[in-house]
């Protein structure tokens, strides 16, 4: 949104900062981080006074887990919240790669907050059933691949490039998709595993989305591109916005989870992060 800013620019003022893909990653860092800040006690306050008893805890986890019982859960809104907020202000709107990686989040998001509140209203372990969640995030990641493929240029589309591999490219044609859902779906399940078995899944996500937001930048520049000798994707700079977003939601997150943690992400946050 701020971004528009630089209609107001003659190329040598403060407005002409806007211009810049790491100016905007800045402000979107510092956005989510202060969101998490400002918001993140009253957000506590009000699950804890909601959930009661809070998150039940499996019977077949870890024995140090039964002492979190009563710690309330969908502390991901307060992730999810920080990162669209801070991605809606700082992003370019007019790049299809930004509302494709804000779609899935907050499509995962509504699958793990469904989950979340049928666990926490039935006190029981169970949730939202497993095949209904599979299907959803089939057809959000469906979605998902398809706009990102159409948006590719013409001589990338529906094709798989390989790291290291530099001029490699494997052409997947109609199974792009399909290899993308499974890509999608096993890495939003993987997070959401990774938060059940510890607690702890933000700081792979953060250490992945910065690795991520990195990459997405380098190969929206051609220079970068050009000296690394990697495929040029244009408008994929715009992402780092988004993982900084979620780089400094996570930091926020993490401020109230110090031990012993205030609240937990619950899958409101690994399944909407994972995707």
């Amino acid at each position: 949104m701020l971004y528009w800013l630089t209609a107001l620019s003659d190329g040598g003022d403060f407005f002409n900062l806007f211009r810049y893909i790491t100016f905007r990653a800045g402000g979107a860092f510092m956005t989510a981080l202060l969101f998490g800040f400002l918001f993140g006690q009253p957000l506590i306050n009000v699950l804890r006074r909601r959930q009661g008893k809070g998150q039940p805890i499996r019977d077949d986890g870890p024995e140090g887990h039964f002492a979190k019982a009563g710690t309330p859960t969908m502390g991901g809104l307060l992730i999810v919240g920080a990162l669209t907020t801070s991605t809606l202000l700082w992003a370019r709107l007019d790049n299809p790669f930004v509302w494709i990686v804000l779609f899935v989040t907050l499509s995962f998001a509504a699958i793990g907050f469904a989950d979340d509140y049928a666990k926490v209203s039935k006190q029981t372990t169970a949730g939202v059933s497993g095949k209904v969640r599979l299907l959803l995030g089939f057809l959000i990641a469906g979605i998902a691949a398809y706009v990102a493929a159409i948006n590719h240029p013409d001589a990338l589309q529906n094709q798989l490039a390989l790291p290291v591999f530099k001029d490699t490219l494997i052409n997947l044609g109609y199974l792009f998709i399909p290899f993308s859902i499974i890509v999608i779906v096993g890495a939003a399940n993987a997070v959401n595993l990774t938060d059940g078995l510890d607690g702890l899944a933000i700081m792979p996500v953060m250490i992945a989305a910065g690795t991520l937001g990195v990459i997405a930048y380098a190969v929206g520049r051609v220079d970068f591109t050009e000296y690394l000798d990697v495929h040029y994707v244009p408008g994929t700079g715009e992402i780092l916005i988004f993982t900084a977003g979620i780089f400094g939601g996570g930091l926020g997150f993490l401020w109230y989870n110090a031990p012993p943690a205030a609240v937990f992400m619950g899958d409101t946050g690994s399944l909407a992060l994972g995707g």
